[in-house]
C-alpha cells in the first residue's frame, strides 16, 4: 500500500531507467566492437577495401549535410533564425523525415565499420572514430527518449540534438575528411 502512495518515486525510477538505455546502447556497441573479430574483407554495397572507404566517405559526407540541415531546421523551429518567420508544421515534418533519413543512412556505414574493423583504440584518430561511433547511437536513443517523454527540462532536447550533430561532425572529420584529405586530419 505504501508503494502506491508515492507515485513520484516511481516516476523518478522510470526516468532513471530511460536514462540508462542510451548508456546500455553505447556500452553494448563498444562491447560488440571490442569482442567481435574484424573481417577486413567485408563489403559495403559490393565495395571492398579502398572502394568501400571511398563510398563510406561519400555517404558520411551526405550524412553530415543532413545533420547540418537538421541543425538549421531545429534552430528555425526554436525561433533562433530571426530572418525567418515561425516554422510551419511542414518544417517540423521535414525535420523528422530528414532525421529518419540520416539515421537510415548511418546504418550501413556503421555496420561496415563495426563488422570490418570493430572498435579499435590503436591511435588517436581511430580511437576517436570508434568511440564516437558507439556514442552516436546512444545519443540517438537519448534524443528519441527526450522527444517521447515530454517531462524532461526544456534544454534536454537541444542538448540531445546538438550532441548528435557534434558526434556526426566528429565521425566525419576522423574518417571521411581524413580519407578525402589524403589520409590527413589536422590534430589527429
Amino acid at each position: 500500500m505504501d508503494r502506491l502512495a508515492h507515485p513520484a518515486n516511481h516516476r523518478r525510477l522510470y526516468d532513471v531507467l530511460w536514462l540508462l538505455l542510451p548508456l546500455a546502447v553505447t556500452a553494448g556497441l563498444y562491447w560488440f566492437g571490442r569482442t567481435h573479430t574484424p573481417d577486413y574483407t567485408s563489403s559495403l554495397f559490393g565495395q571492398r577495401g579502398d572502394d568501400a572507404r571511398r563510398l563510406k566517405a561519400q555517404l558520411g559526407s551526405a550524412l553530415l549535410c543532413l545533420a547540418l540541415i537538421q541543425l538549421i531546421l531545429a534552430l528555425w523551429m526554436y525561433g533562433l533564425l530571426p530572418a525567418l518567420r515561425a516554422a510551419s508544421h511542414r518544417v517540423h515534418t521535414t525535420h523528422r523525415l530528414i532525421g529518419l533519413t540520416a539515421f537510415l543512412l548511418s546504418l550501413p556505414i556503421a555496420w561496415h565499420c563495426i563488422s570490418a574493423y570493430g572498435v579499435q583504440l590503436t591511435d588517436t584518430r581511430v580511437a576517436l572514430h570508434s568511440l564516437t561511433g558507439c556514442f552516436l547511437y546512444g545519443a540517438f536513443v537519448a534524443k528519441v527518449v527526450v522527444v517521447r517523454h515530454r517531462r524532461w527540462p526544456s534544454w534536454a532536447l537541444p542538448l540531445a540534438g546538438g550532441t548528435l550533430v557534434t558526434a556526426i561532425a566528429l565521425l566525419w572529420y576522423a574518417a571521411a575528411f581524413w580519407y578525402l584529405n589524403d589520409f590527413r586530419a589536422p590534430g589527429l
